[in-house]
């Protein structure tokens, strides 16, 4: 019974000290700039996961931070890449492109554009499929609203 007790004293105290606390990369910062408005065109759902995780910096109210704009235009195209001898449809690729514009004092400091993709599998239930083609939306929607995040971080650091 003593061992029991000491055998699992060890392992809680292993599981404690090991484990790791995640925070996601842009939340914790403090930044010298906050985003005073986000004007958003194009795919709605693409525009909801980039307006969230824009969110956080638009929320703040020091008068000392640059205020800048952003202008985005979002587009998702899904084509098929490859099918089978019936003509049916194996792979996809999504593709989640995002052209935007940071304006600061009414000059537009950064143009860009960037495209993401994925390719899946189809599959044989269609509401499986829907999901598939959520979670990859949502992914690389993400992935594009970091990069936006991170060039108006290198923005203001130059």
């Amino acid at each position: 019974m003593n061992n029991i007790l000491s055998k699992t004293k060890i392992l809680l105290l292993i599981f404690l000290l090991t484990s790791c606390s995640y925070k996601p990369i842009f939340i914790e910062k403090d930044y010298d700039f906050q985003i005073k408005e986000v004007l958003l065109t194009g795919e709605k759902d693409i525009n909801k996961i980039i307006e969230n995780k824009l969110k956080f910096i638009k929320q703040s109210d020091d008068g000392k931070k640059k205020n800048y704009t952003i202008e985005i235009n979002s587009f998702k195209e899904r084509k098929t890449v490859s099918k089978d001898s019936k003509g049916d449809p194996l792979k996809f690729k999504m593709s989640v492109k995002v052209e935007y514009k940071v304006i600061y004092n009414n000059s537009v400091r950064i143009i860009n554009e960037i495209e993401k993709n994925s390719i899946y599998n189809n599959e044989s239930d269609q509401f499986k499929l829907e999901q598939t083609e959520d979670i990859i939306l949502e992914n690389l929607a993400g992935i594009l609203s970091d990069n936006i995040m991170s060039s108006i971080i290198n923005l203001d650091d130059n």
